[in-house]
């Protein structure tokens, strides 16, 4: 699924002019993908591609996950001369090495165990069009640098195979890693982080771009695949404004999510803020985890908030298994699970004196636990 917003259309232009009435812009593909926006922002990133694509340029993408990196490289990739040719994508950071080779180069019969059959690669598959390399700041040493023979040489070999085969392709590379400082790290090779960013786009976050939030929800709500249920299919003003200062860490990703989730929960056609997410909602409501101790099993939590509440009601079972929300018998249970039983079976320690006692003469009290489990 593309981070940005997918949906048919039948027009086969590249641009669609913005909608005044709407001020929404739709950069179109002829793949009917299209890039819905709003945002002067990503105004300059789409007439960026405009330049770009026509050329044979490596392109590196750069951005945080769910920015819409893909649907970069396919805009590209269809408004280049190779359009008539395959997009090959391939997340290099969901593969191992040996599989990932594989993959990409592809491998001969009999190379390695379980390659009963010839298997072509993807970058062969990609032949005379695009390959997209997305996270390649996952890659391994040893798969940067054949990576970077590839480029150099052009040519690629199936693992287990002797003849060179030439490819033609054009490389889109993708991270949300800082390339530049993995290479101080050597953690990427320099000379392949050179060859795969003559040109470096920057897709911008959700919450630099926070214009595009209603048109994009709008768009997920009116093609998402839950429609067919008749909720959820308008924001109320109230809800658009708490998802307006929402800051989405997830960006578009996170925001196609959600819609998906509110059309499905919604209690009418309207989605209401009772209807967003909890996080969403409080954001600045998080776990206080300064006083855990990872050391401290949950009995023994259990066991020292207990004592406190026979503690604070001077041992009064009672009164302390109401304030625990547990019965009289539950406690006791407890206690004596927890050895401590002896200590709290009798009630001896007498309650503040009430105003019509004496100064000075405190009558005992009797305890109103009864001893007998």
């Amino acid at each position: 699924m593309s981070d940005f917003p997918v949906s048919p259309s039948g027009s086969g232009q590249n641009v669609l002019p913005q909608n005044p009435s709407q001020g929404l812009t739709r950069a179109q593909n002829s793949a009917n993908a299209q890039m819905i926006y709003k945002s002067e922002v990503m105004a300059q990133l789409v007439r960026m591609i405009e330049r770009v694509a026509p050329s044979q340029a490596t392109v590196l993408i750069l951005g945080e996950s769910g920015t819409g990196k893909e649907l970069i490289a396919r805009l590209i990739h269809e408004k280049s001369a190779r359009k008539s040719k395959p997009f090959v994508a391939i997340n290099c950071g969901a593969l191992r090495e040996t599989l990932l080779e594989s993959e990409l180069f592809g491998h001969e019969k009999g190379s390695f165990t379980g390659a009963y059959t010839r298997k072509i690669g993807l970058a062969e598959i990609a032949n005379g069009g695009t390959l997209f390399l997305d996270e390649i700041g996952e890659l391994t040493q040893g798969i940067q640098s054949k990576l970077l023979r590839f480029l150099q040489e052009g040519e690629i070999y199936r693992v287990g195979g002797k003849e060179p085969i030439k490819v033609d392709i054009r490389l889109v590379s993708a991270t949300n890693r800082d390339l530049e400082a993995e290479v101080v790290k050597a953690n990427f090779r320099e000379d392949l982080f050179y060859r795969i960013n003559t040109i470096t786009v920057h897709t911008p976050p959700l919450r630099r771009r926070k214009e595009d939030i209603p048109v994009l929800i709008e768009h997920f709500l009116g093609q998402g695949k839950h429609g067919y249920l008749g909720r959820g299919r308008q924001m109320s003003p109230e809800a658009m404004q708490v998802l307006m200062n929402f800051a989405w860490p997830g960006n578009i990703r996170e925001l196609q999510n959600v819609c998906e989730r509110m059309q499905i929960l919604a209690e009418g056609h309207m989605i209401m803020v009772g209807d967003l997410p909890d996080n969403i909602r409080r954001p600045n409501e998080k776990v206080n985890v300064e006083e855990y101790d990872p050391d401290v099993p949950l009995h023994e939590v259990e066991k020292r908030h207990i004592l406190k509440a026979l503690h604070y009601f001077n041992g009064n079972k009672t009164r302390a298994a109401h304030s625990l929300g547990i019965t009289i018998k539950t406690l006791y249970n407890k206690l004596h699970m927890y050895g401590e039983f002896e200590n709290f079976s009798v009630h001896s320690k007498p309650e503040p004196a009430s105003e019509g006692t004496a100064s000075g003469t405190a009558a005992p009290v009797a305890s109103s636990d009864s001893p007998v489990v």
